[in-house]
């Protein structure tokens, strides 16, 4: 059978979420979103750490950071209006030794541009925020990170378009290829549409070539993992205490985040992965996995920041590797700490194949009257709302 639409959007995560609340903000009356999974939260969505970023780490002319900050306030405010758990907590941005502190008063500066409330703060300072991370001579503190439940947040905008009566999530469905210029197939049948929205996230790159689209672009998967503090010790950590990144890649490092519930995750690792949904070492490995790695190999060979990544995160999938670089960060850790978790989430990180190059921003096509959002990762949730505003004015309101 065939029915038909307005907007047909593809994937179901917070981005599409919040796409679809903004157009019926601005006055569109038929939406259909495809959900492959049979709820909502099955991947990037509902798997990342559920820290709300507030602009720091982003060059001031990206959209990462023109909507970073911004999509934070806004989700902080959908929270308390809708009486969703919100933890005001901050953020500790710790120095493992003195070649850091450049890279530390940079990002202090990178921040204040962006617009975030931050402070350079001494040792002293820092352990009154947090009493047992340690860092050389200076750390940064963020006001604006908080800590929210992302599968909350999703039942919730689920709930806000469904009391709408003009949009059906439609689950179990996956989209499969455009029929015509109008016309998509999915795994229930066609939907016809006027515009379609690719939010298909770690699948993106997939469905954006089926429309001929994007052809230099490709996702990479890379594979998150997380351990966690033992209960009897969670109280080391009040809030979330990072490292000072690398900033030629888009990867934060191994961290601290104390969640609402009141466990402490450490992770996540940025190891390379041989599917999209690659979660456990053999599960989600799909006939994809020799193109995946082909592309790795070819990254490997010609991108310094790849081969960093490549050769370096690997060896977290040692304990006493892990260990070793979270112990950098705190002054108190011992092994019998940490414990294992089920955490574990993909990024999928968007390369430029011709360029050899990981793209380090948000990425938005339009052809014609379909729209593909491209490397929507961190911090996509966080910024989700904000995001949903941009688009909608800039590129589905004509």
């Amino acid at each position: 059978m065939t029915s038909s639409t307005e907007f047909l959007i593809v994937g179901g995560g917070i981005v599409a979420l919040t796409l679809a609340k903004e157009l019926i903000a601005q006055g569109a009356d038929r939406i259909v979103i495809l959900e492959k999974e049979n709820e909502l939260g099955m991947h990037a969505s509902g798997r990342n750490s559920g820290v709300l970023h507030a602009g720091i780490y982003y060059p001031p002319e990206t959209l990462k950071a023109q909507l970073c900050l911004k999509g934070n306030l806004m989700l902080q405010a959908y929270c308390r209006e809708k009486n969703l758990p919100l933890g005001n907590v901050g953020k500790v941005i710790v120095t493992r030794n003195e070649k850091e502190l450049p890279m530390l008063e940079n990002l202090y500066h990178r921040a204040i541009q962006n617009g975030a409330k931050v402070d350079l703060i001494d040792e002293a300072q820092l352990a009154k925020i947090e009493p047992n991370a340690k860092t050389c001579q200076k750390a940064l503190y963020s006001h604006y990170t908080a800590i929210v439940n992302n599968r909350m947040i999703l039942e919730s905008l689920q709930q806000d378009l469904k009391q709408t009566g003009k949009v059906d999530i439609q689950f179990n469905t996956a989209f499969i290829k455009p029929k015509d210029s109008y016309t998509a197939e999915t795994t229930r049948g066609e939907i016809r549409f006027k515009k379609l929205i690719n939010a298909a996230g770690a699948y993106a790159d997939k469905v954006a070539h089926s429309f001929d689209t994007a052809k230099s672009y490709y996702l990479i998967p890379f594979k998150g993992i997380y351990k966690k503090l033992t209960k009897e010790q969670s109280h080391l950590v009040n809030g979330n205490i990072y490292p000072v990144p690398d900033l030629r890649n888009p990867f934060l490092g191994v961290h601290f985040t104390r969640n609402l519930q009141g466990d402490v995750y450490i992770g996540p690792t940025a190891i390379p992965a041989f599917g999209r949904e690659n979660y456990g070492k053999l599960q989600g490995i799909e006939p994809e996995a020799a193109k995946i790695i082909s592309r790795q190999i070819a990254m490997f060979f010609t991108n310094a920041k790849f081969r960093s990544v490549a050769l370096e995160e690997p060896k977290k999938y040692l304990f006493s590797y892990f260990f070793n670089d979270a112990k950098k960060l705190v002054k108190e850790l011992k092994k019998e700490w940490i414990i294992p978790t089920g955490k574990v989430g993909i990024r999928p990180q968007l390369i430029d194949i011709k360029q050899k190059e990981l793209l380090m921003d948000f990425l938005v096509l339009k052809e014609n009257h379909v729209l593909h959002i491209l490397n929507a990762i961190s911090p996509a949730f966080t910024s989700s709302m904000a995001f949903a505003n941009y688009v909608v004015k800039q590129y589905l309101t004509n």
